[in-house]
């Protein structure tokens, strides 16, 4: 049987396995430190998004991104 991957335009699974790496390999102290510097980046917003509006939520960001 073939496991076929379904990647996001511009990924493969090299670049999938370097994310992985990255975040295997991390100290705490670097994961907080990049928390805190996500934290304080003006141009993105966290915000907590009811689960039924996040197909909503994704495909106005990608219509954006367009």
């Amino acid at each position: 049987m073939t496991i076929q991957s379904k990647f996001p335009p511009g990924w493969d699974e090299a670049r999938v396995r370097r994310v992985l790496a990255h975040y295997e390999t991390q100290t705490e102290a670097e994961a907080v430190a990049e928390d805190e510097a996500a934290a304080e980046d003006r141009t993105q917003t966290v915000m907590e998004v009811p689960t039924e509006l996040v197909p909503a939520v994704r495909e106005l960001i990608a219509k954006r991104q367009r």
